[in-house]
């Protein structure tokens, strides 16, 4: 019987201390402090350290990527200090800053980033991407038409007048093509006329032209040549160009953004990358 009144009690004695606890007034808890309580299921941990619990966050985080070396130099110049790293990757075309990078005597976050990711040009991608390839005369005629802002020498002009002599000379038979002293080349055709001899003619055109590109966006334009490809085919002329080594003006276009950059900081653009 005693045991009985001892375990209500207790009973008793829990509710009032639970209905204590839940009507009690709401404790207010510090931002950037860790609390723990106990309750009836064990310890509560109530971390209150969190970016989200302040009005500002503790330390600057994550990574801008720009398209440009001016953005990429507005955003270095806001945020950079003695400290900041950059690192050029020839492979990956990139150059990537660690604005918080470790110091001489202690260890930093290395979060907070800034990312010049170079973009191609739509101009480049179009003339690489038709690099080496034949095509019929009248697309050859179109893409130049397409294409003249690039064209340098001969003129815009020039070009324009072949690709529409090319667009006029579709129903021809071109039987041959030669290499003048001029350094141009000279196509050899018949007009295929009905019921009668066709009339023979000839085209002259560049053997090399000369084009401006702007490889990435927010970068110079370079020079490259372009020389002329034919065949002469059961399907008739078939025209192309080839570039003259297209990977050597993208390299020397990176390296000139790395040195436009360099050139207006005071820290060591190093080769490769950051972890």
């Amino acid at each position: 019987m005693t045991y009985t009144e001892l375990a209500s009690t207790n009973g008793e004695a829990q509710t009032i201390v639970d209905t204590a606890l839940r009507t009690a007034p709401p404790a207010e808890l510090t931002p950037g402090k860790v609390y723990a309580f106990h309750t009836a299921n064990g310890v509560h941990q109530v971390d209150l350290t969190g970016d989200k619990f302040r009005d500002t966050p503790v330390r600057k985080a994550g990574t801008t990527t720009v398209r440009d070396a001016e953005s990429f130099l507005a955003y270095w110049d806001k945020h950079h200090d003695d400290h900041s790293e950059v690192y050029a990757d020839s492979e990956r075309l990139t150059i990537t800053a660690v604005l918080d990078a470790h110091t001489t005597s202690g260890a930093r976050w290395a979060g907070h980033r800034l990312h010049l990711a170079l973009r191609e040009t739509t101009a480049w991608k179009q003339w690489l991407h038709s690099d080496g390839q034949l095509m019929d005369q009248e697309a050859f005629a179109e893409f130049l038409e397409d294409h003249l802002p690039e064209l340098l020498e001969p003129s815009a002009a020039e070009m324009l007048e072949i690709a529409q002599s090319f667009q006029a000379a579709v129903k021809v038979d071109f039987q041959s093509a030669h290499r003048l002293n001029s350094g141009q080349r000279q196509f050899q055709y018949v007009e295929t006329v009905q019921s009668k001899a066709g009339q023979k003619g000839q085209l002259t055109v560049p053997e090399t032209f000369v084009i401006g590109l702007v490889p990435f966006e927010g970068s110079q334009g370079y020079r490259l040549t372009a020389r002329l490809r034919h065949r002469i085919g059961p399907n008739g002329l078939r025209l192309g160009y080839k570039l003259e080594r297209p990977d050597d003006i993208r390299t020397t276009a990176f390296a000139d953004v790395v040195k436009a950059i360099g050139e207006q900081i005071d820290t060591p653009v190093m080769n490769g990358t950051s972890a």
